[in-house]
């Protein structure tokens, strides 16, 4: 890594002209050396003619630097239409003056006959051309067509004597050479007689072809080192360049739903962190698919653009299959808020799909990205390089902000049998698990959060169903033996239903006994009541008839009483008379 201080010493010494080239800049650092020779070297088809014309292209209209192409095996007309395929209007760049094109042909018995005769009139046909158009950038395509059939002792001195021309006239110009097996050019000579030197190759792998760029050297730069695949499409080319972004990551506290609410309460409530990159792994057929349809459904629906890179099925097939669970992407897709990239993962490699993917993020600008499922990509397992293009893949998504989600054919299992496989799990800020859990025959889904950093999350699995109406998480159900899913949790549930039946039932039985029991023992209070109050009657009478016999008895006593009175006083007056 070069310190901050030893690459502006080195910017200083070296300054640099930008290609516009995507991708080429940030491995040279700032393009390529200005107002010096540059030689590009390539195999046949790998592409140093399209660079070359996008190099004085992209300077022309970008950078306001006219140039020249010289051309020594293809005709100013065949230049013209074999750039329409990559959307260039050479015709339009030439009538407005902003590039100037020329044919020389060339042979062997020209060069033999001519010598020294026939760099000089280069040279003045090359001064006119700059003075045309006041030519910034040269390109000379090819060198080994001009020194065709020329002695190697004079082509070492021809060459410098054309380099050292170049340079005298403050020209930033390119020269392309083919290349032999060594990966040096025929001549030989690069390595003495330029400043840089950038090789180009195209190579089959496993019935696959892949192109790749190498900065063999840049004097007075630093610049990449590794090779750098590269793609030439309808936009042209583009290079990925696999250099860690992790020091332009701009954190946020931001979050976005996971447009799953009860899964949403896992990740402390509020779903994934903005700008992270997510993994959800599991077997196939556990809805990894469905868990990353439902993150682009809610974003959609809040207005975020969505870039959703499918490898296992076409995009109609998609839009077919989540409608039945109530995800309907159709509408995002024609609005224009959601852009699918649908491709077999054998068409091209892992390097490749990711330069396409990264031009789409240039151009469409979206705030989440989906890649589903990113382990097809890989043909042959989880190595060091796909582990190595994948991270520097992530950071640059976390230098847009892109909240990104992967799925993968990855388990803990997978993981103990090919450790490797834990390469990708480990770039990843949130890991989810979708999982079978197979119980008394059956098959039922879990999901559970093994690691989301910076937030508190759930370390319960959960399962869920996926419905009508898009994913359901369903209640913990725990017995006495565990977790229960599925067909065991119903059939736990009935019994204990069936449990609490029969105790209510019996409970029911047992408040009519004591019902009974309460009418008899009132029954029974009210027959003693009926009896004591007989009694208490029975009494009452009896005390009556005491009194009134008490009464008669004091009466018959009084009227004895009063006869004895009345007989002894008749008595007395009796006696009293007869005396």
């Amino acid at each position: 890594m070069i310190s901050d201080s030893k690459m502006a010493a080195i910017t200083a010494k070296l300054t640099k002209a930008l290609t516009g080239i995507k991708g080429f800049d940030e491995i040279t650092d700032g393009g390529l050396p200005r107002n010096r020779p540059t030689l590009l070297c390539g195999n046949t088809g790998c592409g140093k003619t399209v660079m070359s014309m996008e190099f004085l292209v992209h300077g022309a209209v970008q950078f306001s630097e006219p140039g020249v192409f010289f051309s020594f095996e293809e005709t100013v007309d065949e230049l013209v239409t074999n750039m329409e395929s990559i959307h260039i209007d050479m015709e339009k760049l030439i009538r407005e003056k902003k590039i100037y094109i020329e044919y020389l042909e060339s042979g062997k018995s020209q060069v033999a006959q001519a010598g020294r005769y026939d760099l000089e009139g280069l040279f003045m046909r090359l001064q006119n051309a700059i003075q045309k158009v006041d030519a910034k950038r040269v390109v000379l395509d090819s060198m080994d067509a001009l020194f065709y059939g020329l002695d190697k002792e004079i082509l070492r001195t021809e060459v410098k004597r054309l380099f050292k021309w170049l340079k005298e006239k403050g020209v930033t110009s390119l020269i392309t050479s083919e290349i032999n097996e060594q990966f040096v050019t025929k001549t030989g000579l690069e390595q003495f007689v330029a400043d840089c030197v950038i090789t180009l190759d195209s190579r089959v792998i496993d019935q696959t072809t892949t192109r790749r760029l190498r900065i063999v050297k840049m004097r007075g730069s630093g610049h990449g080192i590794n090779e750098y695949p590269f793609m030439i499409d309808g936009a042209g080319v583009s290079i990925l360049p696999v250099m860690s972004q992790m020091a332009n990551q701009n954190l946020t506290n931001n979050r976005i739903s996971s447009g799953i609410k009860d899964f949403d309460g896992m990740l402390d409530g509020k779903g994934y962190f903005e700008g992270s990159s997510i993994l959800i792994s599991g077997s196939a057929g556990t809805g990894k698919t469905s868990i990353a349809i439902s993150l682009i459904n809610e974003t959609c629906k809040n207005n975020m653009k969505g870039l959703y890179c499918a490898f296992e099925e076409s995009t109609s097939q998609l839009t077919r299959n989540m409608r039945s669970i109530g995800l309907d992407i159709q509408p995002y897709i024609a609005s224009g808020l959601l852009k699918l990239y649908s491709s077999r993962p054998t068409i091209q490699n892992l390097e490749l799909h990711l330069i396409s993917i990264q031009n789409i993020i240039e151009e469409f600008k979206p705030q989440i990205l989906i890649l589903d499922p990113v382990t097809n990509l890989m043909s042959e397992g989880i190595n060091s390089e796909i582990r190595q293009m994948l991270a520097h893949f992530v950071d640059f998504l976390k230098s847009k902000n892109i909240t990104t989600l992967f799925t993968a054919a990855i388990t803990l299992e997978s993981i103990k049998s090919n450790p490797s496989d834990e390469g990708i799990s480990a770039m990843m800020d949130t890991w989810i698990l979708v999982r079978d859990i197979e119980l008394n025959s059956e098959r039922n889904r879990g999901i559970y959060v093994l690691k989301s950093r910076g937030m508190n999350h759930s370390t319960q699995v959960r399962e869920f169903v996926i419905t009508d109406e898009g994913i359901k998480l369903l209640p913990i159900y725990v017995s006495p033996h565990g977790i229960l899913t599925g067909t065991s949790k119903l059939e736990e549930t009935l019994r204990q239903e069936e449990e609490r039946k029969l105790f209510e039932n019996k409970i029911k039985i047992r408040e009519h006994e004591l019902e009974i029991k309460r009418e008899i023992m009132e029954n029974n209070i009210s027959l003693l009541k009926t009896e004591f109050n007989a009694e208490l009657e029975m009494l009452s009478q009896a005390k009556m008839e005491r009194n009134l016999n008490n009464e008669a008895l004091e009466t018959g006593q009084k009227e004895i009483t009063e006869l004895r009175n009345n007989i002894n006083s008749s008595v007395e007056k009796s006696k009293h008379r007869n005396k």
